[in-house]
């Protein structure tokens, strides 16, 4: 079980929903992620980015949800995924106690004259060069959603030929389990 799914806008924090990062352990199974999708489209929550990946044992599979939506519901969502068959354990991650990351590719049109600026806003926002065309380039930035956001909106001055995210991913801090 691996997929990735994202949306290509960010998450407006201004409209009064919250956005959320939770984590859930499963069991790598066909139909899980259906059942905790349908979890939170019945209580309203929209999932904003999803990553889905094996844990160290092929038995299972860690889903990292990125959703957004009324805060006052989200007690409610993880203790009803907690009880679906085959979900171990969910929980939320804030920010002091995880880290977060997204990677995103962004192939743009640079003529060889453009290339140098491209490649400075690259080198700013920590990116690597993993493709180069006479015609065009692919960068890759890994970093917090802001981070990403910034690196594509300063690329935006170039023709962006595509953008590919992967959503977050999140790893608890210290000791504690993710």
């Amino acid at each position: 079980m691996s997929s990735i799914v994202t949306t290509d806008t960010p998450v407006d924090g201004t409209t009064g929903q919250g956005t959320h990062t939770l984590s859930v352990f499963v069991n790598n199974k066909a139909g899980v992620l259906m059942r905790i999708c349908q979890v939170f489209a019945r209580r309203g929550f929209n999932i904003d980015s999803l990553v889905v990946s094996q844990g160290r044992s092929a038995r299972f599979s860690r889903m990292t949800i990125g959703i957004s939506g009324d805060p006052q519901g989200l007690e409610q969502i993880i203790k009803q995924v907690s009880k679906l068959i085959d979900v171990i354990h969910c929980s939320e991650h804030h920010s002091e106690d995880s880290v977060t990351r997204e990677l995103c590719m962004v192939k743009l049109k640079c003529s060889p004259s453009e290339r140098s600026q491209a490649l400075q806003i690259a080198e700013h926002f920590t990116g690597k060069t993993v493709d180069l065309t006479p015609t065009s380039m692919i960068v890759m930035i890994t970093g917090d959603s802001q981070k990403v956001d910034a690196a594509v909106t300063m690329f935006s001055q170039f023709e962006i030929i595509e953008t590919v995210r992967t959503g977050k991913v999140v790893m608890a801090r210290g000791q504690a389990g993710t």
